[in-house]
């Protein structure tokens, strides 16, 4: 295991110094900030403790990862930082084979999220507000015709036959003979949907049977959840007053079962329901976006490592949902990882919708992310997947009692 996490951060640090070097190497002073890039910059200069931790953090990375082979080659200082992040918002996601595909900030930020300064500057309240606006703004540009560029057959383009296979773009809904495949922007391609009949719902009308949410990798299952737990520790149990943001429905599952996965930046990013029901309540709840947890030690592609802390902190999109007998009440809460903070609930899905099982309830925009079901103390009969499994969207994951 170690000589494989070893390869992998060798290989992230290749790729990224591919699409970084020119970058670092530009001169700063003749580089325009963006608006929003000069906003966060004043924002650091009127706040000493904020810039303190970033000055921190900066310095912390190269003692930090002495061990690894110059990780900190792009951050120099604060205005390096601001100045990468600056033109990571003026360009579409690229394919490559790192876990951080996608995700040009996390790329950029990623070593700085593992030091102890780090750890406090992401989650600084001053800080989360400025990320919720820099990344509202890279929405805009990646919901634009301009972010399109990206998909062309070029070896780091989203139409050569590397990133074709590695996406499986057969059982999508695209246009092969259009230049940009008939989507209208990067985010467009990114929530692209599956073709008719690619996710069959395992037992549709069995309401005992719950199917995945996701296209995912099984991150863990817990049982007999506490209401309040010490979730920051290494094993990262869960605590459900933190996950339901201090909703007083969070009594209803002390005891009960919670069911995590992960999306990777290939993965198909729509939710659906995994059960029949009635929505009593869906909205989102803004959190941190870059934060990793001290516990997990070093990660090469942070947060990954961090996902059940994530699912306490992290921004994400809370949708409860009465099932039909003998379920009852339960809950879906997609998770925002780093820049993938951009949780996006359907306008139909709000209190007093009956939504069928496998209907499509929001999506992710950007690159990777998690997803949480809980369930009450005594539904869950068994789950029929464990730790590590690929699980498509629809497939059967448990059957209630």
């Amino acid at each position: 295991m170690q000589k494989y996490l070893q390869l992998k951060m060798k290989l992230f640090i290749i790729i990224s110094l591919t699409f970084y070097s020119l970058l670092a190497n530009e001169p700063l002073q003749k580089v325009e900030l963006l608006p929003v890039m000069k906003e966060f910059k004043q924002s650091i200069d009127e706040d000493p403790v904020v810039r303190m931790y970033l000055n921190q953090m900066i310095e912390q990375v190269s003692s930090y990862y002495k061990h690894h082979p110059e990780p900190n080659i792009y951050i120099k200082d604060i205005d390096q930082m601001l100045y990468l992040i600056n033109d990571a918002l003026r360009m579409a996601p690229e394919y490559n084979k790192s876990d951080l595909v996608g995700c040009r900030i996390n790329s950029i930020l990623n070593w700085t999220m593992n030091v102890p300064a780090g750890y406090a500057v992401f989650r600084n309240k001053r800080m989360n507000e400025m990320f919720r606006k820099v990344l509202a703004n890279y929405t805009i540009y990646l919901n634009s015709k301009a972010s399109l560029s990206s998909l062309n057959s070029g070896v780091n383009g989203w139409k050569s036959e590397a990133a074709k296979k590695k996406l499986n773009m057969k059982q999508y809904q695209y246009d092969p003979k259009d230049k940009y495949w008939g989507f209208k922007s990067w985010n467009d391609f990114f929530t692209r949907k599956f073709k008719d009949g690619m996710r069959p719902i395992a037992k549709p009308n069995d309401t005992k049977t719950i199917v995945s949410a996701c296209d995912s990798e099984v991150y863990a299952i817990k049982h007999n959840v506490k209401k309040s737990d010490r979730f920051w520790i290494k094993e990262q149990p869960y605590s459900l007053k933190d996950m339901l943001n201090n909703d007083k429905l969070a009594d209803k599952f002390v005891g009960g079962d919670v069911y995590q996965a992960f999306l990777s930046a290939f993965k198909y990013h729509r939710w659906h329901s995994p059960v029949s029901g009635v929505i009593k309540k869906a909205y989102i709840k803004q959190g941190t976006y870059y934060s990793g947890l001290e516990s997990v030690g070093v990660d090469p592609a942070s947060p990954d490592y961090s996902q059940a802390y994530l699912s306490h902190v992290a921004t994400r999109a809370i949708i409860y949902i009465e099932a039909d007998d003998p379920i009852g009440l339960m809950v879906v809460m997609p998770v925002g990882m780093a820049e993938i903070s951009s949780c996006v609930i359907n306008e139909k899905i709000k209190p007093g919708y009956r939504v069928k099982k496998g209907e499509e309830l929001g999506y992710f925009q950007f690159g990777g992310s998690t997803y949480c079901l809980i369930f009450k103390p005594d539904v869950i009969k068994s789950f029929n997947v464990k730790k590590g499994m690929e699980v498509k969207m629809g497939e059967a994951i448990g059957v209630a009692k």
